[in-house]
């Protein structure tokens, strides 16, 4: 495998406030790695510092064989960086904004044109290219802010949580664009993301919490440790219910999943058996109580409880 990204021990500090803490990791060609965490995490900043919009207090980033502290340049010419942020130029037209791009990393004429016109047609933007970059929809402005990272053919592509904001269908074919990237072009990916249903469609995960990466892993290996462990209950009241829960001494945690709970339990059989009684002792109303696989929300708020950063 080809390696195309490698961090090793950065570290960014604002003031009084450790942003990045130590973060190393590698991503191969045709490889999507999934930077996860809340808000505050450090994705952002981490991301910043792979592309250079940052320097670091300390550590090095290595794009496709190029030092991006010795030779910048030659790094950020792998690099498609997609912001958290449209900052794109609202009023300049779709393909005003591609053909600018294009020409600012080198691209230009003949080649230019063919490009545009290919990754138009890729993202779904064929037919809008004189539309003004500020009267897009949320998601249409994510697809241009796609194609202007790709117009000079990176290896390398950034995406700093690419699908906030805008609506289910669309999240799901940006990434579908995303997965074709990964299979077709062979590029290296990070993706930050607050959401474990997109990074669930990463190869590899780093869970990110205060500015550390606490566990790397795919998504089937940061959910095997706690196979066995985990329990859906719908019942009502559900607050009762979980107060409840959690007076049993094997779980651990009791955790709202829309209209069910996530019970995180030691062992499964004592709790099985004993919690319908108490449930139903306390005026609690049971639909269903059964093992269930964990969720990369378990791993990572289970991961969290261990490590003690629970607030």
């Amino acid at each position: 495998m080809t390696t195309l990204i490698e961090a090793r021990d950065l570290r960014k500090r604002f003031g009084s406030t450790q942003a990045v803490d130590g973060v190393s990791l590698t991503v191969n060609a045709g490889e999507a790695y999934g930077l996860v965490g809340p808000d505050g995490a450090g994705k952002t900043t981490t991301m910043r510092l792979l592309i250079g919009a940052l320097s670091c207090d300390s550590g090095s980033v290595i794009i496709g064989g190029h030092d991006l502290g010795k030779h910048a340049e030659s790094a950020r010419a792998m690099v498609g960086y997609l912001a958290q942020r449209f900052s794109l130029y609202v009023d300049l037209t779709v393909i005003e904004n591609l053909r600018f791009f294009g020409e600012v990393r080198g691209v230009a004429g003949a080649p230019l044109d063919a490009r545009a016109a290919e990754l138009l047609h890729f993202v779904g933007l064929a037919g809008f290219e004189t539309r003004l970059a500020g009267n897009l929809s949320g998601g249409m402005k994510q697809k241009l802010g796609l194609a202007t990272a790709l117009i000079h053919r990176p290896q390398v592509l950034l995406l700093d949580e690419p699908t906030a904001g805008v609506d289910p269908v669309t999240r799901q074919d940006f990434w579908q664009l995303i997965i074709r990237l990964l299979g077709s072009e062979g590029i290296a990916a990070i993706v930050s993301t607050p959401y474990m249903d997109e990074a669930a469609r990463c190869n590899r995960l780093g869970f990110m919490y205060r500015g550390r990466i606490l566990t790397h892993g795919s998504p089937r290996e940061l959910t095997a440790n706690m196979s066995g462990h985990v329990l859906e209950l719908i019942a009502h009241p559900k607050d009762r219910a979980r107060e409840l829960c959690l007076a049993d001494p094997d779980v651990e945690d009791a955790l709202a999943f829309g209209d069910r709970l996530h019970l995180r339990v030691r062992q499964i059989e004592g709790v099985v058996s004993r919690l319908p009684s108490a449930l139903s002792g306390g005026g609690v109303m049971v639909d269903r109580l059964r093992p269930i696989p964990a969720t990369l929300e378990d791993a990572f708020i289970s991961l969290l409880a261990s490590s003690g950063k629970t607030q």
